[in-house]
């Protein structure tokens, strides 16, 4: 395992992160948590060097906070870092930072955070931490001692996060980095300001919610002819990891062969050659001629009021665009209960205030649901029923 530190940050951080965002679930309920899973998950994730956790309030149905500091528990509290995250969507007045940052103390049966971040900005939400003076409280918690490194998770565009940065002193800033959206959200000029101004970066969606682990074939080739012997996960978690202003990079490790490949991934990282550097990008613009939904999995979405699935209604999809295969599409949509169908949605649009892509949720349901009527139409009858 690497370790980076930074000026800001002292300590031994591992370059691969733990992320708590996606723990195995039961029954495709993300509250249902397979405990004994994650704590295997944890352990091995130690033993392979790993010394930075991270969670936040809303995962897995609010239940990430208590399963993940669980399975820590067993180990020394100075043996890793414990990163958290205020829901600063949900703080309505100035009391109630400290209401839910205490909670999260509270949930995670700590009596300090690591790394504690205000969650998601962008510019509407930073106009509430403004708004309620949230800096000012978590400065005070870090003051405290209750706050080691304060920082926040952004996603935004570079003239945002310029007004963050500037507005407040902060000692690390979280963002979504990966190959893709290095040009695609223009994740190189966020990087870039960061790196500016030495601040230490952390990212997330590294693989883009599992999209650069699972290519389609026109977008892989590229990366096999130069590389046949290394996974395209490890492709990602390198373009990430290669970057000297990135102090981790946050991972949600679903098995403990991912963590070993992650791992030895970081492990003596180096920049990508002029060749590789080609071959990436011949694989991203081969991946947008496919006009796939930039969906990451994250499931903020989820608190739909008509229950529709939307993550795996747009994974179905974009699965589809790989080889337009009705059939392939029909029987992963079928697995859906009726109640989580695209059909279902009413254009009340509060998934898209929650989406970090920025997506046009609605728009795009309906027109996989256009796609949908389009192949029930003419689906042979020995498919079966929807």
């Amino acid at each position: 395992m690497e370790y980076r530190k930074f000026a800001e940050i002292p300590e031994k951080v591992s370059l691969l992160g733990f992320g708590g965002m996606r723990f195995p679930v039961r029954d495709d309920q993300p509250e249902n948590i397979v405990e004994e899973g994650v704590q295997a998950l944890i352990d091995h994730a130690r033993e392979r060097g790993i010394t930075y956790f991270d969670t936040a309030y809303s995962y897995h149905g609010g239940r990430s906070e208590e399963v993940l500091s669980g399975a820590l528990r067993k180990y020394p509290r100075n043996s890793y870092y414990l990163a958290d995250k205020l829901p600063i969507w949900l703080i309505k007045e100035a009391a109630d930072t400290e209401k839910y940052f205490m909670e999260q103390l509270e949930r995670c049966q700590t009596e300090y955070f690591d790394f504690y971040l205000v969650h998601s900005l962008d510019r509407y939400k930073y106009e509430i931490c403004e708004k309620y003076h949230v800096y000012d409280a978590l400065k005070r918690f870090r003051s405290e001692g209750r706050i080691r490194h304060l920082g926040f998770s952004f996603h935004d565009t570079p003239e945002i996060l310029e007004k963050i940065v500037s507005d407040h002193t902060w000692d690390f800033a979280q963002i979504q980095l990966n190959y893709l959206d290095w040009e695609m959200q223009d994740a190189k000029g966020q990087y870039e300001i960061l790196e500016s101004r030495g601040i230490p970066c952390i990212v997330m969606e590294p693989n883009r919610g599992g999209a650069l682990t699972s290519l389609p074939e026109s977008s892989a080739k590229f990366l096999k002819e130069v590389h046949p012997e290394r996974s395209l996960g490890s492709w990602a978690i390198r373009f990430a990891a290669s970057k000297p202003g990135v102090l981790c990079v946050l991972s949600g490790m679903e098995s403990e062969a991912v963590v070993d490949e992650n791992a030895a991934t970081v492990t003596g990282v180096t920049p990508f050659d002029e060749r590789e550097e080609r071959a990436v990008g011949q694989a991203v613009d081969m991946f947008l001629k496919n006009k796939m939904i930039p969906c990451t999995g994250c499931a903020y979405c989820r608190e739909c009021p008509k229950q529709v699935n939307i993550p795996k209604i747009f994974a179905a999809y974009n699965q589809y665009l790989v080889g337009k295969d009705n059939f392939q599409f029909y029987n992963a949509y079928s697995k859906l209960k009726a109640e989580e169908r695209a059909g279902n949605c009413i254009g009340c649009r509060k998934c898209m205030e929650h989406c970090p892509q920025g997506i046009r949720i609605s728009e795009e349901l309906d027109m996989i649901q256009k796609l949908v009527v389009r192949i029930n139409e003419i689906r042979p009858s020995n498919w079966g029923e929807m």
